[in-house]
C-alpha cells in the first residue's frame, strides 16, 4: 500500500529529473476498468480513449477532478489502475458529501460543497519504469482544505505498481544511508525559514530529525536511463508546524545508496556495463 501524506503546497518535481521535459492485466477495449478492489468505475464518467485523461465533475454537493498524463494513459494496465483509484476516490467523495450535506441540513447549518482533486505527473520515464507523483487536495468541511501528495513507480515489464521504498533492502537501511544527509539539509532549511538555528539539544518534535522512511520518496532520473536521484517530501506537522508548509529535498544516488538497493532492482540504479 502506498504512503499518502498531506502537505501545504503541491509537491515539486525533482530538480533535474526528466519530468520537467496487485499485478494488472490488460483489458479489452470495451471492458469496464476495474480497481484493485474490483469496483467498476462510475458509468457517468467519460471513458478514456488512451493518452492523457482529465475528468471534472460538479454536483450540488461536490466537485471532483482527476487527471493523469499521456505517458501513463498509453500503458493499458496502468491506465486501468489509475482509473480504478479514480473511481474509488469519486465514490468516497460522493458518499461523504451526501452525509455532510444531510448533517448540515438536519442541524440547520450551511453546507459548503466537498471537493477532491488528484493530478498525476511524470517524475521520470525510463525504459522499464515510469516514476510518478500526484498532487492531492480535498475539502470536507473545516477551516481550510487539505493538500498532499502520492507517489509510485510503475513496473512496465510486470505491469504493476511498486512503492519507492520497496526498491531498497529495508526502510532502516535507507535511513542509515540517507538519514544524516537529510537531517542536515532539513535543519539548514528550518533555520532559513525560522530565522534561528535549530538547537541540537532541543527535544521539541519540530526540531528533531525526520528519517527517510517517514517521508514520501520519489525516484528521479537526469538521464532517462536509470534512477540517479531520490526526492524527499516532508509534510507539515512532521518537521514543523502547519504554517511552515512542506519540506522537499533532492539527493544524488551514490554508492552508499546503490549498496542497499535490492538485487532484483540493481539495474534500475546504475548504467549497464
Amino acid at each position: 500500500m502506498q504512503r499518502i501524506t498531506w502537505l501545504l503546497v503541491p509537491a515539486l518535481l525533482l530538480a533535474g529529473c526528466d519530468a520537467l521535459s496487485g499485478r494488472g492485466e490488460t483489458a479489452p477495449p470495451d471492458a469496464p476498468a476495474r480497481s484493485d478492489s474490483g469496483a467498476a468505475p462510475n458509468p457517468s464518467l467519460p471513458v478514456p480513449v488512451g493518452g492523457a485523461r482529465e475528468v471534472s465533475e460538479q454536483t450540488d454537493t461536490f466537485l471532483f477532478d482527476y487527471s493523469y498524463p499521456q505517458e501513463a494513459g498509453e500503458i493499458p494496465a496502468l491506465a486501468l489502475w489509475l482509473d480504478g483509484r479514480m473511481d474509488e476516490k469519486r465514490q468516497r467523495l460522493a458518499t461523504e458529501a451526501a452525509r455532510g450535506s444531510a448533517r448540515a441540513r438536519s442541524n440547520g447549518f450551511p453546507f459548503n460543497s466537498y471537493s477532491s482533486e488528484t493530478a498525476w505527473e511524470v517524475v521520470s520515464n525510463l525504459p522499464d519504469w515510469l516514476s510518478m507523483s500526484a498532487t492531492l487536495s480535498s475539502y470536507e468541511g473545516g477551516a481550510h482544505p487539505n493538500y498532499g501528495f502520492d507517489t509510485m513507480v510503475w513496473d512496465k515489464q510486470g505491469d504493476a505498481p511498486i512503492e519507492p521504498i520497496a526498491f531498497f533492502t529495508s526502510p532502516e537501511a535507507l535511513d542509515e544511508a540517507l538519514g544524516e544527509r537529510l537531517c542536515e539539509a532539513l535543519n539548514m532549511e528550518r533555520e532559513q525559514r525560522r530565522g534561528i538555528p535549530v538547537d541540537p539539544q532541543s527535544d521539541d518534535i519540530f526540531d528533531t530529525c525526520v528519517m527517510p522512511d517517514e517521508t514520501n520518496l520519489l525516484l528521479g532520473s537526469t538521464n532517462g536511463e536509470f534512477f540517479d536521484r531520490i526526492g524527499i517530501q516532508i509534510a507539515p506537522y512532521l518537521a514543523g508546524p502547519y504554517s511552515e508548509g512542506s519540506y522537499e529535498f533532492t539527493f544524488e544516488v551514490d554508492d552508499q545508496i546503490r549498496d542497499i538497493v535490492r538485487p532484483e532492482y540493481a539495474a534500475a540504479f546504475q548504467p549497464p556495463e
